[in-house]
């Protein structure tokens, strides 16, 4: 069985440009991001898919600085990207990450996995219903659901955030598309930590983190380690998730009333 992990990243971010070159303690956030990727048992090969923009060179030369494929395409069409990144591949599965989540864990995304292969599912998550840190997004998904996406998907949301078209389609909205099913803590203690990157707030958080921490740590020491220190969780706490889908929600929205 063939599994692939395609992680976004590019320089070009709107609210903390060239986020994922940022370095804690000598290493960039996405040779931390892909180290840990790496801790993965279960992923065959990673893929940075970051555009074709001239800037976003430094990210091809990270990706050879640490051995692993870079695919360049789209900026604003991230479903093509990720599509045109495998389709060459023939995996079996598709691991989707995002580099603004530098702590993201081997571990946890095996369990992802696993979850994905036992339940014969086209799409899992841990994201369908929020319980995990914001940070430790993971999601699996069937080449040929990624596939037909790519085929039926219209709406900017569903082009700039590559799953949702998937989501909405399945039975998780008693729609019958796509079969998923969705991972989640047994309690809600850390649904409001956030370990991901958008804002310069963010950045102090992780390196808070790591200098404590360390590099390798679970995501649950990292997630502890935040709730129980206010001068760690204090610096971004007023943020709120999801704000970049929630934006292309917005933008979908008023073309339609138009």
């Amino acid at each position: 069985m063939k599994i692939i992990a395609v992680t976004q990243a590019r320089l070009g971010s709107t609210r903390l440009p060239k986020k994922v070159m940022k370095k804690i303690n000598g290493k960039t956030l996405l040779e931390i991001h892909i180290h840990r990727i790496m801790k993965s048992s279960l992923i065959n090969s990673i893929i940075i898919a970051t555009t074709s923009k001239k800037e976003d060179d430094i990210i091809n030369k990270e990706a050879d600085k640490l051995n692993i494929k870079c695919y360049r395409g789209n900026e604003n069409d991230v479903l093509d990207r990720y599509y045109n990144a495998v389709k060459n591949e023939n995996p079996d599965y598709i691991v989707r990450l995002t580099s603004d989540c530098p702590l993201i864990d081997g571990k946890l995304i095996d369990k992802i996995i696993f979850e994905a292969i036992n339940n014969k599912v086209d799409y899992c998550s841990n994201t369908l219903i929020e319980s995990y840190p914001d940070g430790q997004d993971i999601e699996v998904f069937t080449y040929q659901a990624l596939k037909k996406a790519w085929k039926e998907s219209k709406l900017k949301s569903e082009r700039e955030h590559v799953t949702p078209y998937i989501k909405k389609n399945s039975n998780f909205y008693n729609l019958k598309k796509f079969k998923v099913k969705n991972v989640a803590l047994k309690h809600s203690a850390y649904v409001n930590v956030r370990i991901t990157i958008d804002e310069i707030e963010d950045f102090a958080v992780i390196k808070m983190l790591i200098d404590k921490l360390g590099f390798n740590d679970n995501w649950e020491s990292y997630a502890k380690l935040y709730v129980e220190n206010k001068n760690i969780y204090n610096n971004n706490i007023h943020i709120s998730r999801n704000e970049g889908y929630l934006v292309s929600l917005e933008k979908d929205n008023n073309k339609l009333n138009e």
